[in-house]
């Protein structure tokens, strides 16, 4: 059975790490770019909102259409009483972003769960910041951070106009820093120019579509190990002869129940309908709230969350898309 008030153990962690669940109200709204709304949030009685840090979302929990949507927060991590998401209208989508333009206005009360972060800025002497779209939005509070700190950045900003990008007005303020590319005036961004010399003392943050992030991962595969640092919107593409993989066992080592998985069913349908208990929103491997902990076996990593080192490590794994390279799994579960 899954629920949504807590995420699963982290790496490291001695158990469950527990998470915020509130209401908050919707204290403003903007729309300063083509279908971009912009809401801050905040609490209904005032009080303190739960810390984070660039790069982390939360959840928009939308009982109206049984969705969960993750959000990047873009305002300023130092401001504990607001909280600020970007949302682009996705007329093909499954109505989780046409729920928020059309009823979360000013005054309105919504879900919300996390703050949760797996997209973290890391030190660095140098950083190259690359955003495509609505991908701008986790970028926002890394430029401030890295400015703040007196590093060495650059931010290289792409959108189809000038129009549909969020927050131009905002990043004015950096000067040079900031290249905006709308791709009706100066086409594609200059990946080759950005990223076909590898440097060592400078980590590459992207955020954008899945065709730039693999322009993108393409690249910098020269780069040194770990250099390189993205976050996707929906789930990481599936190779056109990917069959879903063979029948595993999964022992959930807490529960005393060993589970057989069939090549067309996850470890957390499998796991659900035991009667298991696991913890999930995006079920696409985005979200990472389903990330459990391996005690033994071999994790096939197919998600969107795990840097390259933790996928090596094989220390956890998100059960909603992963498999295994073996036979058998042992989760803490």
């Amino acid at each position: 059975m899954s629920v949504d008030i807590a995420a699963p153990t982290l790496r490291g962690a001695p158990g469950p790490r527990q998470e915020t669940t509130t209401v908050l109200r919707v204290s403003g709204r903007t729309e300063g770019a083509d279908g971009v709304v912009t809401l801050t949030l905040v609490d209904p009685l005032g009080r303190e909102l739960p810390e984070w840090s660039p790069g982390a979302h939360i959840d928009l929990m939308l009982p109206e259409l049984d969705l969960v949507r993750q959000y990047s927060l873009c305002g300023d991590p130092a401001d504990r009483y607001t909280w600020r998401v970007a949302v682009l209208l996705e007329p093909n989508g499954r109505g989780g972003s046409r729920h928020v333009h059309q009823a979360l206005h000013t005054g309105k009360g919504v879900r919300v769960r996390g703050p949760r972060n797996h997209f973290p800025l890391e030190p660095s002497a140098r950083y190259l910041f690359i955003a495509g779209g609505i991908g701008i939005t986790p970028i926002m509070p890394m430029v401030a951070a890295a400015e703040a700190e007196g590093r060495d950045w650059q931010l290289v900003y792409g959108g189809r106009s000038r129009a549909s990008m969020a927050f131009l007005e905002e990043l004015e303020a950096y000067g040079d820093r900031v290249r905006v590319h709308p791709q009706e005036e100066s086409g594609l961004l200059p990946l080759a120019e950005l990223l076909d010399t590898p440097r060592q003392d400078c980590l590459v943050y992207c955020c954008g579509p899945e065709a730039l992030l693999g322009a993108v991962e393409e690249r910098c595969a020269g780069w040194p190990s770990g250099a390189l640092r993205t976050e996707r919107f929906g789930a990481r593409p599936t190779p056109a002869d990917d069959d879903g993989g063979t029948a595993f066992e999964v022992e959930c080592r807490r529960s005393g129940l060993t589970l057989a998985v069939a090549p067309d069913e996850s470890i957390l349908d499998v796991a659900d309908r035991a009667g298991v208990l696991t913890f999930a929103a995006c079920r696409e491997g985005v979200c990472g709230t389903c990330e459990t902990s391996v005690i033994k076996g071999a994790p096939e990593h197919r998600d969107s969350v795990l840097t390259e080192e933790q996928r090596a490590a094989g220390e956890s794994m998100m059960i909603c898309v992963s498999r295994t390279r073996g036979r058998r799994l042992v989760l803490d579960l």
